[in-house]
């Protein structure tokens, strides 16, 4: 799997100023606006999308409503937004795994994202941590990396389910380290956080607020980021990359869709619209504060990044040989 490449904030600026000045004169949907998720209420997303309903609800004129459909790794949601009409009132707001991954993994046959959901914007990226039970004899990720081939199959790592982001960060490390390591997959993120903080798996790839706590205290200790740099809130983990790594990276992102169809004015509008929230200083200093960073992109820098990490994705679920849970 090759690096993610991330937009760079000058061109995407550029780029969205553009975006903005022609869509200044579009008109915003005049109906109620739904943002619908596949998370779970109090879940990362649902977080997220009811930040941005806070911010963009005096922007559109019109009532914003978070509306949660969860089930079947997001495919619930996606096929429900799929086939709303494609007026811009009813939008879609996921974390990357639930248009990526579960859409191959999830759906019989597989769901191609861009042919039922047009491509809006991107709302935030993200790194996740590598974090182990203190019991765990490694410091760091060539420490690791040791223990488990000194122990095939018997160093854990704990995921959020089948499919997620967290398992596919694993599976990678196990592909570039060339070590077997063994997937212990749970329904969701508390319930895997609360048996590594126990000691009942080893390691868990996942969001730095979910365990900063843990870390703090002691009770877990963070080995290394996924991402291309450190992150500003553990800035002394060095990245996986920086470990030896070279190779890896992975990195999480969070996107709003509409159905396919919707006129490219109103898609272009609902960018602008949103894109304005989230630079505020206020958005900005919040999402820094949950780890997670906004840079500006048109609809068009969004499907291309959609479709990279579906293509991606793919290729390493084959590699992998990740299979959907029956």
């Amino acid at each position: 799997m090759h690096p993610t490449h991330r937009v760079r904030p000058a061109v995407a600026t550029v780029a969205i100023v553009l975006a903005a000045t022609a869509a200044q004169a579009q008109p915003l949907p005049v109906k109620p606006i739904r943002m619908v998720t596949g998370s779970q209420a109090g879940g990362g997303t649902d977080i997220t999308t009811r930040a941005i309903q806070q911010a963009v609800a005096p922007l559109f004129g019109v009532p914003v409503i978070v509306e949660n459909r969860p089930g079947t790794a997001g495919m619930v949601a996606n096929e429900f937004v799929s086939k709303q009409p494609p007026d811009g009132s009813v939008l879609l707001v996921q974390p990357g795994s639930f248009v990526t991954i579960s859409p191959q993994l999830n759906a019989s046959p597989r769901w191609e994202t861009l042919k039922h959901l047009a491509a809006v914007l991107q709302v935030s990226t993200y790194d996740l941590v590598l974090v182990a039970h203190p019991s765990v004899p490694a410091r760091n990720v060539k420490e690791l990396i040791a223990v488990a081939r000194a122990k095939p199959g018997m160093v854990s790592f704990a995921s959020s389910g089948v499919g997620s982001n967290f398992q596919l960060a694993g599976e990678l490390l196990k592909l570039e380290a060339k070590v077997d390591m063994l997937h212990v997959a749970y329904r969701g993120s508390p319930p895997a956080v609360l048996d590594l903080v126990a000691g009942r798996v080893d390691t868990m790839f996942v969001h730095v607020p979910t365990v900063k706590g843990h870390i703090d205290a002691g009770r877990l200790r963070a080995l290394a980021m996924t991402g291309t740099r450190r992150s500003a809130l553990l800035p002394l983990v060095p990245t996986i990359a920086e470990s030896g790594l070279k190779a890896y990276e992975i990195s999480g992102i969070e996107g709003i869709f509409a159905p396919t169809g919707t006129p490219r004015e109103v898609v272009a509008r609902i960018n602008s619209v949103v894109a304005g929230a989230l630079a505020t200083p206020e958005m900005k200093a919040s999402w820094a504060s949950k780890g997670i960073e906004f840079v500006p992109n048109t609809p068009e820098q969004f499907a291309a990044k959609v479709q990279l990490d579906y293509d991606r994705t793919a290729a390493l679920i084959r590699a992998a040989d990740i299979r959907p849970e029956r």
